[in-house]
């Protein structure tokens, strides 16, 4: 068990700082996306919120994998793909279609998480600041965003979680991160559950810090103590 130890923690280490670059890459560009698709779904155009309305269900109707297989697998051999610099740079990589995978479907279930929140926010207060003579834009950053964060922000914390877990399965596309050098453990010691345990710990403590800083936003945010 110990020498299991001594070889294991270094290379699942390794994979780990990989799971980590993945998670939090996806995380930004899915809270990114999310922000823009709820802006979207709010529009009046029935254009511009019915396009972020279709992203929402593909993404959110479909499993991870098979949008990940198709991200690596698919458009990534398709010859105009190959012959663009940048979409090639992009898909002909499995950790960077793992972050775009992630954060498109994470995106998603962000954005309806916001648009919840947006919804929210009491009319009254929309119409109060404008007889004050506040811009949209004022309204926005100043009324409308602070208010549909605080109500919008348990179910974002959650979807940081699940992100990070969907990093895992990046190794089925042959990218070496902490489920991958798991996976390549096992078929050397043949000790599973200790593989594994070790592996689960090392997810266990990303996300116990990512909820430990939610836990603190909320607290900022007064959502906890119902400020």
């Amino acid at each position: 068990m110990i020498d299991l130890f001594e070889k294991a923690v270094p290379v699942l280490i390794e994979g780990f700082w990989v799971t980590l670059r993945i998670g939090l890459f996806s995380i930004l560009f899915a809270s990114l996306l999310g922000l823009g698709a709820a802006l979207m779904r709010t529009a009046r155009h029935p254009l511009v919120s019915g396009t972020a309305l279709a992203y929402s269900t593909v993404f959110r109707g479909t499993p991870l994998l098979i949008q990940l297989f198709l991200l690596y697998y698919g458009i990534g051999t398709l010859a105009f793909v190959h012959d663009q610099p940048i979409l090639w740079w992009l898909f002909s990589d499995g950790a960077r279609c793992a972050i775009l995978a992630i954060a498109l479907n994470s995106g998603a279930y962000m954005s309806e998480a916001i648009r919840g929140g947006l919804q929210s926010v009491p009319a009254g207060q929309l119409d109060a600041a404008a007889s004050c003579g506040m811009s949209g834009l004022q309204i926005f950053r100043r009324i409308r965003f602070p208010l549909a964060i605080r109500q919008a922000f348990p179910a974002y914390s959650n979807e940081l979680v699940l992100a990070i877990k969907g990093t895992s399965l990046a190794s089925t596309i042959a990218v070496m991160e902490l489920t991958g050098f798991a996976r390549r453990l096992m078929s050397q010691s043949y000790l599973i559950v200790e593989t594994f345990v070790i592996a689960g710990i090392l997810y266990l403590a990303i996300n116990v810090t990512l909820l430990g800083c939610a836990w603190l936003v909320e607290r900022g945010l007064g959502i906890r103590s119902g400020e």
